[in-house]
């Protein structure tokens, strides 16, 4: 299977709504994925298996919502910046097709309606999604200022993990805070992948990220932060009451990654973009073992 085909155009409504869905990427499902991964990661640990069907179903919507959210509120925060750069500038809002008032309408039904959702949980998980929904539309404003906006990319990313254990166990243990803590690694990790494709560009425009911090120790680096995530991910197993099934799919997920170093070995722009996708699949393995295991424990 071609790993840019969790990046290929899928449905095309017709029209107006197109640019719409354009601007949400609801033609681009990998966004979803690599958030929709970590919060069922969180939901299965959290509930020791199964959770509960609506919970799964409000978690599951939220997460394309607010993904779609998150597009919206990047592209009208980098409207000066995605012009500059090749891979964005035709973007609805880039390009002009879309204007900034109709981006934040869309962003807010949007949120609205992810509101909705979450208020059918406790109070505890609808207070925590105030404070998702503020690291979600501060995010797009970091690059401008700092060069970490990969990781708090990771901290919007992740806050799914905390409001999953909130809503079913009414809680939030240490356990989500470690897997919160490893997907804020994760995130970091392939999301250098995707700002190595940009780098020439962003410097060009003034835009700032962790590959141009790391610079011509984007590598090294890359690997150690990837080594923290298994370990990080395998103190989760020993803390959750993993076992053997969930240290194969981690050591699934090592050669995985092994993978995508062996693609970015020439930090060339195509390829370093496949290794970004191919993080789909480490989500999924992890996802996998913690179910394998959870199923086939005496």
């Amino acid at each position: 299977m071609s790993y840019e085909r969790f990046d290929a155009p899928l449905v095309q409504p017709p029209g107006r709504l197109q640019l719409y869905w354009k601007l949400v990427r609801g033609d681009r499902p990998i966004g979803v994925l690599l958030l929709l991964w970590p919060t069922w990661w969180a939901l299965w640990l959290a509930a020791g298996g199964m959770p509960p069907w609506w919970t799964l179903v409000v978690f599951t919507l939220g997460v394309w919502l607010t993904r779609s959210a998150g597009c919206v509120i990047n592209d009208y925060a980098d409207r000066w910046l995605d012009p500059k750069v090749e891979r964005t500038k035709d973007r609805p809002l880039a390009s002009g097709q879309v204007t900034g008032r109709e981006a934040l309408w869309v962003f807010v039904v949007l949120m609205l309606v992810a509101l909705a959702l979450v208020a059918t949980m406790n109070r505890l998980t609808l207070g925590l999604s105030v404070i998702a929904a503020f690291l979600a539309a501060s995010y797009p404003y970091l690059k401008r200022y700092t060069y970490l906006p990969q990781v708090y990319l990771g901290l919007a990313f992740g806050f799914g993990i905390p409001m999953a254990f909130a809503a079913v166990q009414g809680e939030v243990p240490p356990l989500a805070w470690l897997l919160y803590a490893a997907n804020i690694l994760w995130a970091t990790a392939y999301d250098t992948w995707y700002a190595m494709v940009d780098r020439e560009d962003d410097i060009r425009a003034g835009s700032k990220s962790t590959a141009i911090l790391f610079g011509d120790l984007d590598l090294v680096i890359q690997g150690v932060l990837y080594a923290l995530v298994f370990v990080t991910l395998w103190l989760v197993g020993r803390q959750a009451g993993l076992g053997l099934y969930y240290d194969l799919a981690l050591a699934v997920g090592v050669l995985l990654v092994v993978y995508e170093f062996w693609l970015c070995r020439g930090r060339e722009r195509g390829p370093c973009f496949r290794a970004f996708l191919h993080n789909n699949w480490v989500g999924a393995a992890v996802f996998v073992g913690i179910v394998v295991d959870q199923l086939l424990k005496p």
